[in-house]
């Protein structure tokens, strides 16, 4: 499919992004930013989002002033804040293009070894949140005739990603919610874009969690040897975003491929992934 509109075709557009304090998020502002956009940027750490604000404003060489960028502290799982941060998002640009909802944690541990606390914990903080602030920012979208939502999704969200049982599920559920959105959402002139990143180089993993729920993930420099920079993710989902896909997938050799194996060839694809050669390419133990 080909590009034809760059990311500087956004420039002047309010966007929210969750998740900026830090990885994919922060450098998603960083990319806006530089070319004009005006943002709204959240996360639970109002430090670093202050320092990511003035990243973007260096980042932007004078084009954006102080107040174009707003630094509004949420917590995703705090469900009933929402409505609130939307007044207040609104209260102070006026309008809200497009948001992104980019905040999320991952999850690495054997099926089995997972308590079902953790689950829950992930499904809240990947599918519900998400979810709700969505809701609470189509009334004013609707309203106008006018906007966008960006949900970052995973790969995970298409295969399946042994090892990581509540990331995966949540990620996949992301999948049903946008769909159906899109569905309910073309006849007001609103797109959704879903974007799947593989492995990025960036805080995913630093702030996973294991099979129990306050447990963090040791050893997680070793679980993907091949990642993508994180400003490369950013960049590729910025254009995503600007030509108002559907789904993209980003991501470098062989994820990409596996995936697309995984999805146009399903059936081979999943007898390939009891094979020993595939289950020793993700580390999987043997079987008895």
């Amino acid at each position: 499919m080909r590009l034809r509109m760059a990311a500087e075709s956004l420039s002047g557009k309010v966007v929210w992004i969750t998740g900026a304090s830090s990885g994919i998020g922060e450098h998603i502002a960083y990319q806006l930013a530089s070319v004009g956009c005006k943002l709204v940027l959240s996360a639970r750490r109002k430090e670093e989002l202050e320092r990511v604000k003035q990243t973007c404003l260096m980042t932007n060489r004078g084009t954006l002033s102080d107040d174009d960028i707003l630094v509004l502290p949420l917590d995703i799982i705090k469900f009933e804040s929402h409505k609130s941060a939307v007044k207040q998002v609104l209260d102070h640009f006026k309008k809200i293009d497009i948001l992104i909802n980019n905040a999320g944690r991952f999850q690495q541990a054997w099926w089995t070894d997972i308590d079902l606390e953790v689950d829950r914990h992930i499904f809240e903080l990947n599918v519900l949140g998400p979810v709700s602030l969505t809701q609470a920012v189509l009334p004013h979208m609707i309203e106008r005739k006018a906007g966008q939502i960006a949900v970052m999704s995973s790969l995970a969200g298409i295969t399946a990603a042994p090892g990581s049982r509540s990331y995966c599920g949540s990620k996949h559920a992301l999948h049903g919610y946008y769909d159906v959105l899109r569905f309910e959402l073309c006849a007001h002139n609103i797109d959704v874009t879903i974007i799947c990143p593989g492995p990025v180089k960036s805080e995913l993993l630093t702030n996973a969690v294991t099979g129990k729920k306050e447990e963090p993930l040791k050893n997680h420099s070793k679980i993907f040897r091949k990642q993508m920079s994180t400003e490369r993710c950013a960049y590729l989902s910025c254009l995503a975003i600007a030509n108002r896909m559907y789904e993209v997938w980003i991501s470098i050799p062989p994820f990409v491929l596996f995936t697309f194996g995984m999805t146009y060839l399903a059936t081979f694809s999943k007898w390939m992934c009891t094979t020993p050669c595939i289950r020793r390419f993700f580390n999987l133990p043997k079987r008895k």
